[in-house]
C-alpha cells in the first residue's frame, strides 16, 4: 500500500496551540507535527515576534501549512473533524484510554495559560495527559501525537519482556474474502 492509501485509511489531524508565547515551542511543535504526519498546525495568538524558523530546524514550515488567527473561532477547520482539547481536568478522559478519533484536531493552551471557555465548549472531547503536573506545550504535544500514532497505526501487541520478540500481529477473525462467481484465479473468459 503507498503511503497516500495509509494516510487515507488512517484519517487526518492537525494541531495547535492558543496564546503560545515561545517561538521555540511553536518551532518544536511545528517540526513534531510534521514527523508524526499531521496535515496542518495552527498558532491562535501567538505572543513572540521572533521567527518560529530559527526554532524549527526541519524546516518543516515549508512542508506542512501554519496558520495563524487571532481566535480560535477564525480558523478554518475542516469539515468533519473532532476537536480534542487538551487540558488538565478532573472531567477529562486519560490519554491512554482514549479512541482518537478519525479526523481530529487537538487544541492546547499556552504555556501559562488553560485554554479558554469558549475553546472548550467548541471541543467534542477532552483529554489529560496522567501527569503529576503540567507539562511544557511542546512536550504534551509530542505526546499526544504519540499516541495517535500508536493508537491509529501499530498493530498487535508489545513483547511481554524486554528483549523478548514481538508478537506477530492479530490475524483477522473473519477469513477471506467470499466471491460471488468463485476465486478470480478460477475464473475463465
Amino acid at each position: 500500500m503507498d503511503e497516500a492509501s495509509r494516510r487515507s485509511m488512517s484519517g487526518y489531524f492537525g494541531i495547535g496551540i492558543i496564546g503560545v508565547s515561545k517561538a521555540g515551542n511553536a518551532g518544536n511543535l511545528i517540526r513534531t507535527a510534521n514527523a508524526f504526519g499531521a496535515q496542518f498546525v495552527f498558532l491562535v495568538r501567538p505572543e513572540f515576534r521572533r521567527n518560529v524558523d530559527k526554532f524549527d530546524t526541519a524546516k518543516s514550515s515549508s512542508a506542512i501549512p501554519v496558520f495563524e488567527a487571532g481566535a480560535f473561532s477564525e480558523l478554518p477547520l475542516p469539515q468533519g473533524a473532532e476537536v480534542v482539547g487538551v487540558e488538565l481536568t478532573d472531567e477529562a478522559a486519560e490519554l491512554p484510554r482514549f479512541a482518537h478519533p478519525r479526523r481530529a484536531v487537538y487544541v492546547f493552551g499556552g504555556e501559562r495559560i488553560s485554554l479558554p471557555d469558549d475553546v472548550m465548549a467548541t471541543c467534542q472531547h477532552i483529554v489529560k495527559i496522567p501527569t503529576k503536573f503540567s507539562l511544557n506545550v511542546a512536550t504534551a504535544g509530542a505526546i499526544v501525537m504519540y499516541d495517535r500514532f500508536r493508537a491509529r497505526q501499530v498493530k498487535g501487541d508489545r513483547p511481554l519482556w524486554p528483549g523478548a520478540p514481538a508478537p506477530d500481529p492479530q490475524q483477522h477473525k473473519h477469513g477471506g474474502p467470499i466471491f460471488r462467481k468463485g476465486r478470480p484465479d478460477e475464473m475463465t473468459e
